[in-house]
């Protein structure tokens, strides 16, 4: 069930309206800022952030004129001083734990409109820690099956690479590891010619919750209303 969703999660992404992509291209754009602003660099080789972003901009399929206009829009400018990144914690509707990551040069007025935003859902934003306790941080890679890969000889390569987990699926193999180890697996299975669907940090939830279909169309609508604001770069939830 959770590969299953997981795989129709990433259709979705993929199958996003132009309004929708641009909007996401936008965040992404901010995020290659922070990065640059992060790492001290606008070069690839020596800032690793900033390879994670552009990674994470390539499998959401944003073309690479744009993350090159983004990457030296960064370099020569100054916006990046005014951002700052806030984590958010709370509950959704059923008790869903949430986690928001944002990007902000306004912290009174996001988290103003973050707090709305789960008031209206019926849930409830809370403090630092109040959730994050139930997520482990991992780097994520997934991968599409196709008759190329030979799933032995890319868990090899995974493992080897650094990889602490290789979960094969029917649609696509997910492969995990420690956020320190997540720039070698990830540069070392592009330089093998892998391209990924997904390839960033994320928060997995050590223990899910399974919600009817009613209690997920509340949950939807909070998260929806979160990855639709402009300051909100990733929603994570502990829902199955």
């Amino acid at each position: 069930m959770s590969g299953h969703s997981k795989w129709n999660n990433i259709k979705n992404k993929k199958e996003k309206t132009d309004a929708q992509k641009g909007k996401i291209f936008t965040k992404l754009g901010r995020e290659i800022v922070m990065a640059v602003k992060k790492g001290g660099s606008a070069d690839l080789e020596t800032n690793s952030k900033l390879r994670e972003i552009v990674a994470k901009c390539k499998a959401n399929n944003m073309p690479n004129d744009n993350i090159d206009r983004s990457i030296k829009k960064a370099a020569g400018s100054d916006d990046a001083s005014n951002y700052e990144e806030i984590v958010y914690e709370g509950y959704g509707p059923c008790g869903v734990a949430v986690i928001v990551e944002a990007t902000t040069d306004n912290k009174n007025r996001t988290a103003a409109d973050v707090r709305h935003l789960f008031d209206k859902c019926g849930g409830n934003l809370g403090t630092t820690g109040c959730v994050s306790y139930m997520f482990n941080k991992k780097g994520v890679i997934v991968i599409e099956k196709n008759d190329k890969i030979v799933e032995d000889d890319l868990m090899m390569e995974a493992i080897e690479l650094g990889a602490e987990d290789f979960v094969p699926e029917n649609e696509y193999f997910q492969i995990t590891c420690d956020p320190s180890n997540f720039s070698d697996v990830r540069d070392g299975l592009e330089a093998k010619g892998y391209t990924f669907l997904e390839a960033e940090i994320q928060m997995l939830p050590e223990t899910t919750v399974t919600l009817t279909d009613d209690q997920m169309e509340k949950v939807d609508r909070l998260v929806d209303g979160l990855e639709d604001y402009d300051d909100v770069g990733q929603v994570w939830t502990n829902v199955e």
